[in-house]
């Protein structure tokens, strides 16, 4: 019997994913399918509400699935969790979860260690990831200082230090200038061009047109589409064919 290529093997597999918080009848995420292959990025649409973090939270680690299962570089969400937090970096909406009272410095390494990575590695990491988002004036400010692109920025450093071949990013560029927008947006695509895996959810359709290789429509935690934003794009723009299909899925 013929092995599966290993490059072939889906780096994010979700299938039949659902989520009901207790007291709550409504499904958070239901019934959703879908995979990613390594070297693209995915971008996750739909209204507050729709299931884009539980997604991601249940991608993570951080929840835990009613129904359904996902796998991430091959390991089980639930039934391997180390070793799926060892390959994902992780962001989540807002600018909290910072430690205050410590430098950008002190907090990014600080994940790095809990990561395993030795002091001489996290440095040189940090290093990269400081000129790539212009961290320099600020790495050794406490983060109680900082202003919210400051915060964002070390929020990303600090999901990412470790290196890990899949991203997962919740609304990575809110409360950011234009210019440092497109600074994540490019560092995204540089990831993909390095063979990482990133799913991220955002608002800003014009970013994710430009960046995303696969669309995924999320409506009332139910897959209403997947595409191409090409494939999606319906009368001339992918808003109005987001909106359509939408409109078609309830």
């Amino acid at each position: 019997m013929s092995q599966e290529r290993p490059d072939l093997i889906p780096a994010v597999l979700v299938d039949n994913l659902s989520k009901r918080f207790r007291r709550n009848p409504r499904w958070a995420v239901r019934n959703l399918s879908f995979s990613c292959q390594s070297g693209t990025v995915t971008g996750l649409l739909g209204e507050n509400g729709a299931g884009k973090t539980s997604t991601l939270r249940m991608l993570s680690t951080m929840l835990s699935p009613t129904e359904g299962s996902a796998t991430v570089c091959g390991h089980d969400t639930e039934n391997d969790p180390a070793k799926v937090r060892q390959r994902v970096g992780m962001l989540f909406g807002g600018t909290s979860g910072l430690y205050d009272r410590l430098s950008a410095t002190e907090n990014i390494l600080y994940f790095a260690r809990l990561n395993g990575l030795g002091h001489k590695e996290a440095k040189e990491r940090l290093s990269e990831l400081a000129e790539v988002f212009d961290m320099g004036d600020f790495l050794h400010r406490r983060a109680g200082t900082f202003s919210t692109g400051m915060r964002q920025k070390t929020l990303i450093a600090r999901a990412i230090i470790h290196n890990p071949p899949v991203l997962l990013l919740d609304e990575p560029a809110t409360g950011l200038d234009f210019s440092t927008r497109r600074n994540i947006h490019r560092f995204i695509l540089r990831q993909k061009n390095l063979g990482k895996t990133i799913i991220f959810s955002s608002h800003d359709l014009s970013a994710v047109q430009e960046i995303c290789d696969t669309l995924i429509v999320l409506h009332n935690g139910r897959l209403a589409a997947k595409g191409s934003p090409a494939e999606l794009s319906r009368k001339g723009s992918l808003e109005s064919g987001i909106e359509e299909l939408t409109r078609s899925s309830k």
